[in-house]
């Protein structure tokens, strides 16, 4: 992806920050949604990842819309954001081909391609805060196409994703490290690799260690492997990354999807607080109409 997706991004966070309009208009320009991918398909569409921030900034404006009804001049783009939004919500949806799923029912959001747990449990973050949003909006159901769906669907999604990644999978191999007794022995990380011997290593001297069969001397605790392939097979092997290398941001993912999916719903989201920085709104008017002609 370009950059116009975190225009679109920081431009919401940062109206959400700070309360400054400039950024809400600057998040809401059409030609830089067009330019960041709001107006066409294509395979990664409602896949957020570290390369591709729309998805995620159309659930954070669709709150703005959703909570706070801004009005005129924003509220064509905003409708088009939340709109979209609930359209790649219904394509996570079993019920759904938008998106391949292996037989043991990890969705495929990155098409098969290697390191597919970063995407899934993105999704599974968004739609659970999605859920949370309509739930809070008073309107705990939402169309897909000509169907009414429950947020229960949503939830249940977010759920099966991350149970899977913690076990309820073919291989029962959890792909957090240290989570049970069948994890990923040999995660492709220096810090785990290395063994503490007070030795200091260059940049290669470290590869004696990658290349070794035997398990990480140090458990990387709570780490998230790449995943399993699209048969849901695994190779743990620390120099095969496309299965073992945890990241940052996948990392990151996981933490707000477990977040997400926390608690028992009944404390419900906060709307005051989540634009506390946000200014009352007095909308512009919209334009007057032209003048009536015969």
């Amino acid at each position: 992806m370009s950059y116009w997706d975190e225009f679109v991004w920081g431009g919401a966070w940062l109206y959400h920050a700070t309360g400054n309009s400039s950024y809400l208009q600057l998040a809401t320009t059409p030609g830089i949604a067009r330019h960041a991918g709001a107006f066409w398909g294509g395979p990664d569409y409602g896949v957020l990842s570290w390369d591709n921030k729309l998805a995620g900034a159309q659930v954070l404006l669709s709150r703005l819309r959703l909570f706070l009804s801004p009005g005129y001049p924003s509220e064509e783009i905003l409708r088009t954001f939340h709109n979209q939004t609930s359209i790649v919500m219904c394509s996570y949806l079993p019920v759904f081909t938008s998106f391949n799923r292996t037989k043991g029912g990890l969705i495929q959001l990155n098409h098969r391609r290697p390191q597919p747990l970063q995407y899934v449990v993105n999704a599974a973050f968004l739609a659970m805060l999605y859920s949370d949003y309509l739930e809070a909006a008073d309107t705990p159901r939402w169309y897909c196409g000509p169907n009414f769906y429950s947020t229960e669907v949503l939830c249940d999604f977010a759920k099966t994703k991350i149970d899977y990644i913690l076990g309820k999978n073919p291989r029962k191999m959890s792909y957090i490290v240290g989570f049970s007794n069948h994890y990923p022995k040999h995660v492709h990380h220096r810090g785990a690799s290395i063994p503490k011997n007070k030795i200091k290593y260059n940049c290669k001297g470290g590869w004696k260690w990658r290349d070794t069969s035997k398990p990480n001397p140090n458990t990387l605790v709570g780490a998230m492997a790449a995943g399993p392939d699209k048969h849901d097979g695994f190779h743990d092997v620390r120099t095969n990354y496309n299965y073992t290398e945890p990241t940052l941001a996948g990392n990151a993912d996981l933490v707000a999807a477990l977040v997400a999916l926390s608690g028992d719903r009944t404390t419900g989201i906060d709307k005051n607080t989540i634009f506390s920085s946000v200014p009352p709104m007095f909308p512009t008017p919209p334009p007057p109409p032209a003048p009536w002609k015969p």
